[in-house]
């Protein structure tokens, strides 16, 4: 698949005969909200076998290459030309399909109210093909070790549909917050614990949960060691079962980090005791801080390195956001950005004709616009571009795969660019 970035004066027919490919095909695989307003520097996925590349100065067939990831002579060949022929400016080479790898890749879903909204058991259903896992977000231990179901609706019968694990999340969420008593107690009090493992074994039996994730957030730091051996506990018991055990983890780059966050979170021990953890390598700009981008390329590689220095490559997924956010200008302390989609923001970029930039350091999309009363607007999100960044770093780092939080924000190119890089795994 190709990358497309809209130039000033082009149009969805123009962009589609530079490809040979359809103007309506383009529109319906990026889904696109905007198909007669196009903004200038907007990704768009053109769904073709492989890809083009127009020559650069500078560029030769071994430069290419390495940007691409095609060996520079397979791209010779598919051009009929040798690999020491100089390239002129301007050229259009034809980039055969990279050779897919294959990954394992989660979707949380997380159920509000009273009900699930049927856009979101629609977004569920859209993505499953693409999941290894379906993660309905949460089980809430409670301090006895039983348990408070979410709501599941349907997402059973499409994950038995698509072939999908289904991901049991258990939290020590309290009043919709994180609490490290609660913590304490599941970590420290044997009753509590053995009362809770046979509760999440019922559950589990009974919705058929394949894998058992522990997201234990805000945890005490002298509560690491427990955090560890009350692991061993459930992988023992699990083990027997035939189930995966899997962990949630605070983005780390060091053993010895500080903050609550962090410190109980202990990246050696669990690349030991479970099967797989999801590192959460997003919100260095999140709701209620300043404007910038969500999951910034360089500090989620610092992240991920110092994880495969800790565990096994393998164990790994990354965690990715599939929305951004649109600040309010100036920031002020105490106010909170609106959460977006990546096909929101470009409606909105659109409806001010806004032109996109894109942050190289970053790798991340962004704008600015003015709103109906005269107030600045700042918005990062994501697109093709970014997507493709993160999949070539998990691909560099020999990662396990992807995880995302959370489904039901629309970004049809993630899953577009999935198919073009992976061969998706699927347990059941």
């Amino acid at each position: 698949m190709q990358i497309h970035i809209v130039k000033p004066g082009e149009t969805l027919f123009s962009i589609a005969q530079t490809y040979s490919v359809g103007a309506d095909r383009i529109s319906q695989t990026n889904q696109l909200p905007n198909p007669n307003n196009l903004v200038i520097g907007q990704a768009l996925v053109i769904p073709i076998i492989g890809s083009y590349h127009f020559v650069q100065p500078g560029d030769s067939l071994y430069t290419i290459s390495q940007k691409v990831g095609v060996p520079y002579e397979q791209i010779a060949r598919a051009n009929g030309i040798s690999p020491a022929t100089p390239l002129a400016i301007g050229t259009r080479l034809y980039i055969p399909p990279r050779q897919k790898t294959t990954a394992e890749f989660v979707g949380y879903v997380e159920p509000r109210g009273e009900t699930v909204p049927k856009t979101l058991e629609a977004s569920a259903r859209e993505s499953a093909p693409y999941l290894t896992y379906l993660a309905p977000f949460s089980f809430e231990a409670l301090r006895d070790g039983s348990l408070k179901e979410p709501l599941l609706n349907n997402f059973s019968q499409i994950a038995k549909d698509n072939r999908t694990t289904l991901m049991m999340v258990i939290t020590n969420k309290e009043n919709d917050q994180f609490n490290d008593e609660l913590g304490h107690i599941l970590l420290n009090n044997t009753s509590v614990q053995n009362k809770l493992l046979n509760n999440i074994t019922t559950i589990a039996k009974k919705y058929n949960f394949k894998d058992i994730h522990f997201d234990f957030e805000y945890l005490r730091p002298t509560d690491r060691e427990a955090y560890n051996q009350f692991l061993r506990k459930a992988r023992d018991r699990f083990h027997k079962e035939g189930w995966l055990l899997s962990t949630a983890l605070a983005p780390k780059t060091s053993a010895e980090q500080k903050g609550r966050w962090y410190e109980a979170h202990d990246y050696k021990a669990h690349g030991e005791i479970v099967d797989m953890v999801v590192i959460m390598t997003y919100e260095w700009g999140y709701s209620g801080g300043p404007a910038m981008a969500v999951s910034p390329i360089g500090p989620v590689r610092q992240v991920l390195e110092y994880a495969v220095s800790e565990m096994p490559s393998k164990k790994i997924l990354m965690g990715q956001n599939l929305y951004g956010y649109d600040w309010t200008l100036p920031f002020v302390q105490g106010t909170i950005a609106k959460a977006v989609s990546p096909q929101r923001a470009i409606q909105i970029a659109a409806a001010n004709q806004a032109a996109i930039e894109y942050d190289n350091k970053a790798q991340a999309p962004h704008f600015r616009y003015r709103d109906k009363e005269g107030k600045e607007h700042e918005v990062w999100f994501e697109d093709a571009r970014s997507i493709q960044a993160k999949f070539n770093l998990v691909k560099e780092l020999n990662l396990r795969g992807v995880s995302y939080w959370k489904l039901g924000l629309s970004f049809p190119q993630n899953w577009l660019l999935i198919s073009d890089n992976f061969n998706v795994r699927k347990r059941s």
